[in-house]
């Protein structure tokens, strides 16, 4: 099985080379592409793989602009950081829609569902229906509230009221606008599927609210530091990786 890998971050798409080939020994990964305009001009002179993994934004623009431009006859699984092209992704080949970050369990499914499809695969023969309550089920209903444990009560805290959610001492907590903590029994990943478009995911501790972003400021040449409108204990960080995908996050504030 020769397959394709579209991602502008070079670690995140040798992580995702190491599961495939961890799930899928006899695979061969054939390219490796970064940028719109490299995949263009890869597919314009190369025979389609036999599956592409892509994720959506790329440095240059999104994947979708590839697949307008060449007709590509290949199934897709779509993996990204954001859930707002579900739509998108269902016009193309798409088979699946992973949302980062990505897990062993979420690879073995998606590579499930193509091998399930790969005998009769072709656009004629797409169960398009299928696909289309696929990519539904797996946008995230964004909740208005969270429920938390005070005491001997439990109290709903609005989401719109949450600065940020955060791991310490294995314990994952919530601090709202007003400076009230509460633990929770929930991890990051849950909290990230229920708090919507609204909050990103900085890193494996910190879920941050766009309305608690102050500002960023660059910490020496890999990191940025993370401002907020609320006093918080810890300096906020966030890698060069995944700079772009917060700035692209944070311009929509």
């Amino acid at each position: 099985m020769k397959i394709v890998i579209i991602e502008d971050e070079k670690l995140t798409a040798e992580d995702l080379a190491d599961v495939i080939l961890k799930l899928q020994p006899d695979a061969q990964l054939v390219a490796f592409l970064r940028s719109v305009k490299e995949a263009v001009a890869y597919f314009e002179t190369t025979a389609a793989p036999d599956l592409i993994f892509s994720d959506i934004q790329l440095g240059d623009g999104v994947s979708f602009d590839i697949f307008k431009t060449i007709n590509v006859a290949a199934p897709i699984i779509f993996c990204t950081a954001y859930d707002e092209y579900a739509m998108n992704a269902f016009k193309t080949n798409g088979i699946d829609y992973i949302l980062k970050p990505f897990t062993e369990a979420s690879i073995v499914q998606a590579l499930n569902k193509y091998h399930s499809l790969c005998r009769g695969f072709s656009p004629e023969k797409i169960s398009y229906d299928a696909i289309f309550d696929l990519f539904v089920s797996k946008i995230p209903q964004k909740t208005s509230s969270i429920l938390v444990t005070y005491k001997d009560k439990i109290i709903p805290v609005k989401t719109d009221h949450i600065a940020l959610f955060y791991i310490a001492n294995e314990e994952t907590s919530l601090l709202t606008f007003d400076h009230k903590t509460y633990v929770l029994n929930k991890n990051l990943e849950e909290l990230e599927k229920l708090s919507g478009d609204d909050f990103f995911r900085v890193n494996r501790q910190y879920l941050v609210n766009r309305k608690a972003v102050k500002d960023a400021a660059h910490f020496f040449s890999r990191k940025l530091v993370i401002n907020l409108s609320v006093s918080f204990k810890e300096p906020i960080t966030i890698s060069k990786e995944k700079t772009p995908q917060f700035l692209e996050w944070l311009a929509r504030k």
